[in-house]
């Protein structure tokens, strides 16, 4: 099956499979592999990964290019080295969103099904 749903609409998803006839088990099983699905593509594409190594890679360049800088190219920039500065910025901001990131990790909230014998007569 290839139903997909956000963590929030697990409840109407459960229901729709167990009108269509799916047993409890294929249910619970169907709801926790998408859950996990979506739980792993949100870490994957979590913003912060993203921004972090953007950061960290344009300023490991700009580091490097501040470190063979000439005298001629500092002079341009009034006697500071502008490249070595702002790559080293960089990486200090990319590497923040990368320990950001690794200190509080993206998780999908999921509340738990209701059983069976929880769900409203009718």
């Amino acid at each position: 099956m290839s139903e997909h749903f956000e963590p929030g609409e697990r409840h109407e998803a459960a229901e729709r499979l167990r009108r269509a006839g799916y047993s409890e088990a294929d249910v619970q099983r169907e709801v926790t592999e998408l859950e996990q699905k979506s739980t792993t593509a949100a870490r994957i594409f979590d913003l912060r990964r993203i921004i972090g190594g953007l950061f960290v890679l344009y300023g490991v360049i700009l580091t490097l290019t501040g470190l063979t800088d000439s005298d001629a190219e500092i002079d341009k920039a009034q006697g500071i080295n502008i490249n070595l500065w702002t790559g080293l910025g960089m990486l200090a901001l990319g590497v923040f969103f990368l320990v950001w990131l690794w200190l509080r990790p993206a998780s999908a909230p999921a509340p738990p099904l209701p059983a069976p014998e929880d769900a409203p007569s009718e």
